[in-house]
This record gives structure tokens, sequence and C-alpha cells, in this order.
């Protein structure tokens, strides 16, 4: 198949950039883009259990076994036994991992207005309507 007809690769360059330029912003908090991700669920979904993060974040619940420890041996994160379920483990935000998010997510969300800068409002919504479709054709396949 021909270079110019392979949209993956297009796709996997677009992310590439992002996932570099995002990378480099969350590194001013001392963040990986992993961690950024995983204390930005929390801030949303506070007492989430690591499967249900894993999920929100894209990962593995192995990648987020190693995620949640960093964070925990760092002070960002706690992590108690659920009231009625022992066996699960619930993780919030500390005030030090509120900080650390603070600082990243103000990088973060420059490059993604960056981004979004470059498109009228209709092309960011015809965008994001295309990528969905990519994903249905990808996941049809499966």
């Amino acid at each position: 198949m021909l270079p110019q007809v392979r949209l993956g690769l297009d796709i996997k360059r677009a992310e590439q950039a992002l996932m570099t330029a995002k990378s480099s912003a969350v590194r001013t908090a001392d963040l990986t883009v992993a961690q950024y991700a995983a204390l930005l669920a929390l801030a949303q979904r506070p007492g989430i259990s690591a499967a249900a993060l894993a999920r929100d974040c894209l990962v593995t619940p192995q990648a987020m076994t190693g995620v949640l420890k960093t964070l925990q041996t760092r002070g960002l994160i706690e992590r108690t036994a659920h009231p009625w379920h022992q066996r699960v483990l619930e993780t919030r935000l500390t005030e030090a991992g509120q900080h650390a998010l603070t600082a990243a997510d103000t990088e973060a969300v420059r490059i993604e207005r960056r981004l979004a800068d470059e498109f009228t409002a209709e092309e960011q919504d015809i965008l994001r309507a295309l990528l969905a479709r990519c994903v249905q054709a990808i996941e049809r396949d499966r």
C-alpha cells in the first residue's frame, strides 16, 4: 500500500506530536503523561478504583498499578479501603497531588488550546466525527 493512503501513519504522527508536546509540558511539574492523566482523572472522579482509572486513562491495569505506586510513593495520591468493599482501594489526590496537577494542567491546556486554535469550531466538530469514524472502522475488524 502506498504511504500516501496509509491513514494510520498520519494519525500516529499526530498522536506522537501531541504526546511529545504534553510530555515536555507536564515534565515541568515532574510528571509523566501517564501520571498526569491519572491525576486528572482522579480530580474528576475522586475515589475510583484502579481498574476504573486504568479504563479512564486507556492503559492496562498493570500499567496503572505502576503509575499509582509511583504517585503514592511521591505523596501525590492516597489509597484507602472502600468502606463496604474492603478489597477495593479508593484512590484520591492529596494536597501535593492537586498542586502537581494544577501546575501540569496549566501547561497541558496551553498545548490543547494551541491545537484547538488551528481549527474553527465547525472544523473541530468535523475532526472529532472523523476520528470517531476511524475508531469505529478499526473496532469493526476486531
